[in-house]
């Protein structure tokens, strides 16, 4: 081998083997364990940033080492190449969005390759291709035959001026990202799938999915949001129209006494009725439609409301109350209408206050504290007050009751609810895949059949920035059916469809008989070791899981979830923020591949921090890390310069070698262990760079002996390391005279033997301070030690003349003696 490390040499050698090899190519192998790991593949940005290299490299390392335990490992790699930012990177660069996102494919996937990264290329996807988006048309159908698809009104962003909708990211402080207009609410028809229908399962089988983050599966409970409630009907006082009653839910009842008054969304058909007669209330309902409508806005923005003049009354006590309508009701939430409670509701109290409306307390607190209605709203549950029949009720026997009580009303009922809401998957954009859908001349729709698709999606375009070309091109719209003239939808996929089920497509990425080969996906699935984001956690692998169960209904798959063992990566920071272009942080991985070879960079990704907890980039430590690869390697250089090794005898070890020996099998025990259960790499790595520090203390390279106890460690110290940096022990294997590639040398096995320690050191205390330290045979006897003990020079001047109290060995730590 070379005395020097050169990373450009060693990297290319190994990749070009790989690649001749095919050596992460695989097939179903019924006779071999399956392994199926996977990161979250990423959008085609254009350039791969160090979140990418960390996300890659964690699952780069888990693959390589199920694939050295002799599991037949599954890592394939694809593109999520659907979505906005291709439509804006495309009207920026004067270009088409598929050819910027092929162009980007085709950078990233060389990145990708230099990294080193095991991927079977022979499954890549691309969201973007009709080969892939067909059978993801094809299954919309299938829904909609189901009963799980359908169609209505629902609210969007509409830019006035440019006439079109906007995504929420397009609209900045409530205006339009290109025209600067005042952005409107607007109902437009889109679809939905009906992902409520699953709520109860979903929320159930997080129960079953213990490998994933606790803090993921309750943020899926919460985002599910099953909560039990009662369902009122409250009358109005005089009929609107035909409204003559609307419905509000709610899971305090036990608050139902201290309603004052009831708000209506903006959008809700009584106030919508209202509004016609009612210039005042018709302008502040248009106010609402420019406001935000994300949480996080809603929950922050002012709340503002006007009398309706209409009456309500309470559907036990009967008395009237007003109705109101607020912009922080939404319609697409609930009924559209809520009970205000503002004693026992800080929204409520907020708003009662702002506009003079009375303030009633209900509950007051079960230990007979004080609270203070004019501060702030009592929100906590507690003990009825001024509830009339109700009164001294706790929660649960107020709820039953007051629930009982409505449904001899007939004005309620018991009701569990979800917060979860349809999917809807509507987009009005053009880069993404067409919703298989035909509309008829007379009204309705039918689906598009399986001989006629894929519908495809012109990529030779001209984008103006302001409608979607397909939308604008009647020749693409047009189409029959059975010899009736229709028309094409022209809505586009949310790109949550696309990457809600890459996963399974990976397993049959070249099938084209249908969406998935059955026998191939029920032997790759579920993923074993999915990798990704933090970010992730709600939306993508809820639609994935809800999308695997559809799957399985459909008879495609047989197992309930998608994603056996998850792991959140932390985020990669400089100078403490997260690394982006905005903050001009970032740092260029190819730069790094260049300077230090692509093992350097996949080292201090690795070794920086635990895999689920941020990174923080430091220079330093990229040196670092390439200061150990040369290190490695001039020991490995050194060693085979020594002479030749002979066969190892553990038998005939002297206790130099013995040690070695064992520190070289204690670094496999705990490696194993931190790669395998605890995947924590940074410690794996660690562990055997203190070998490699022994290597350098005790390798007796005067004879065969310590020759072969040092070419044991060494190649041990290559083994454990291949999965992180597998160019270089690639390179290192092969200079020590295996034939076979590191990738399929196997993992190392502990000789429980080799732990075996033929003596050990104890400490020596008098009176708890440590006096010596003696070595002893491992199978010495309680007597022995202590006799060995009394007999050091320096433990005798402190227990001559003494009177020995007490004297005890805590076995394979210490003897400790007590005197007088």
């Amino acid at each position: 081998m070379e005395e020097q490390y050169q990373p450009s040499a060693v990297e290319a050698q190994a990749q070009t083997e790989w690649d001749n090899n095919r050596s992460f190519e695989v097939t179903e192998d019924a006779s071999k364990e399956k392994f199926y790991c996977l990161a979250m593949f990423p959008y085609p940005s254009g350039r791969l940033h160090m979140g990418h290299v960390r996300n890659y490299t964690i699952t780069d390392v888990i693959a390589r080492y199920q694939r050295m335990q002799g599991k037949n490992v599954l890592h394939p790699m694809g593109w999520d190449a659907f979505g906005l930012p291709a439509e804006n990177a495309a009207i920026k660069n004067n270009t088409a969005p598929a050819n910027w996102t092929y162009s980007n494919t085709d950078y990233m996937r060389t990145q990708l390759k230099e990294l080193g990264f095991g991927f079977d290329w022979s499954r890549e996807l691309a969201t973007c291709k009709p080969d892939y988006y067909k059978w993801e048309q094809w299954f919309f159908t299938r829904l909609y035959e189901k009963g799980l698809v359908y169609k209505k009104m629902a609210t969007v962003n509409w830019d006035p001026v440019d006439q079109t909708v906007l995504a929420n990211e397009q609209v900045i402080d409530g205006r339009g990202w290109r025209s600067d207009a005042l952005v409107e609410r607007k109902e437009i028809p889109q679809w939905f799938i009906k992902i409520t229908d699953y709520a109860e399962e979903l929320l159930n089988d997080l129960d079953q999915l213990d490998e994933w983050p606790e803090q993921v599966k309750t943020m899926q409970r919460n985002w599910i949001g099953k909560s039990r409630g009662v369902e009122m009907t409250f009358d109005l006082s005089s009929p609107v129209a035909e409204h003559s009653a609307f419905d509000i839910y709610t899971t305090r009842p036990d608050t139902l006494m201290g309603v004052t008054y009831v708000t209506l969304a903006a959008e809700h058909p009584i106030a919508q009725e209202v509004a016609k007669s009612n210039p005042e209330l018709a302008a502040f309902i248009e106010e609402c439609k420019v406001q935000s409508v994300a949480e996080a806005d809603m929950a922050t923005m002012d709340k503002k409301g006007m009398d309706t003049g209409l009456t309500a009354r309470h559907p036990i006590s009967g008395r009237e109350v007003p109705v109101w309508v607020g912009n922080y009701v939404l319609m697409n939430y609930g009924s559209g209408a809520v009970m205000a409670v503002p004693a026992h509701d800080q929204r409520d109290f907020e708003f009662a206050q702002k506009y003079g409306l009375a303030i009633e307390q209900v509950i007051a607190p079960s230990n007979g504290e004080e609270i203070d209605l004019a501060k702030e709203a009592f929100t906590e549950k507690g003990t009825l007050v001024n509830s009339d029949a109700f009164d001294g009720l706790a929660f649960e026997a107020a709820f039953d009751a007051i629930a009982n009580k409505l449904e001899s009303l007939g004005k309620g009922k018991t009701q569990t609810n979800f917060r979860l809401r349809d999917w809807g998957v509507s987009r009005q954009r053009y880069w993404g895949a067409p919703i298989p859908m035909l509309n008829l001349p007379e009204g309705g729709e039918i689906p598009v059949p399986l001989e006629k698709l894929p519908v495809l999606l012109p990529e030779d375009v001209e984008m103006d920035g302001v409608h979607s070309p397909i939308k604008q091109d009647p020749e693409w719209r047009k189409t029959e059916h059975n010899g009736q003239a229709c028309e094409h939808e022209t809505d586009t996929f949310d790109t949550f469809m696309e990457s809600s089920w890459y996963y399974a497509r990976y397993t049959c990425a070249n099938y084209d008989q249908g969406m998935l080969d059955p026998e191939a996906a029920n032997y790759w699935l579920p993923v074993d070791q999915y990798v990704g984001g933090i970010e992730h956690a709600i939306l993508h692998l809820l639609y994935a899981r809800f999308f695997h169960k559809l799957m399985r209904d459909e008879g495609l798959v047989s197992s309930d979830e998608p994603f056996k063992r998850l792991l959140c990566q932390g985020m990669v920071l400089k100078d403490g923020t997260k690394m982006s272009k905005s903050k001009g942080n970032t740092v260029d991985p190819q730069e790094l591949i260049n300077t230090y070879g692509a093992d350097t960079v996949r080292l201090f990704t690795m070794f920086a921090a635990p895999p689920e907890q941020s990174l923080e980039w430091n220079d330093a430590g990229v040196e670092g890390a390439f200061r150990f690869l040369k290190k490695l390697w001039k020991t490995a250089h050194g060693h085979l310069n020594a002479g030749d090794a002979a066969q190892l005898d553990a038998a005939s070890l002297n206790d130099q070698q013995q040690a070695l020996r064992r520190k070289t099998h204690e670094t496999i025990a705990k490696v194993s262990d931190d790669y395998g259960r605890r995947q924590t790499f940074n410690t794996a790595i660690a562990a055997t760079m203190e070998l490699l520090n022994e290597v350098g203390k005790l390798a007796d390279r005067s004879n065969p002996q310590g020759l072969a106890v040092e070419r044991e460690a060494l190649q041990t110290a290559t083994l454990l390391l291949s999965p992180i940096v597998p160019h270089i022990c690639h390179s290192l294997w092969v200079a020590f005279g295996n034939t076979d590639s590191v990738l399929d040398a196997g993992w190392p096995q502990v000789d429980e033997a080799a732990l075996v320690k033929s003596s050990i050191q104890l400490v020596v205390q008098v009176n708890g301070k440590v006096r010596a330290k003696i070595d002893v045979a491992a199978d010495a006897s309680e007597d022995s030690i202590i006799e060995e003990a009394k007999a050091n020079v320096n433990v005798q001047k402190f227990l001559e003349g003494k009177e020995i109290k007490m004297c005890k060995v805590i076995p394979g730590k210490l003897v400790t003696f007590a005197v007088k």
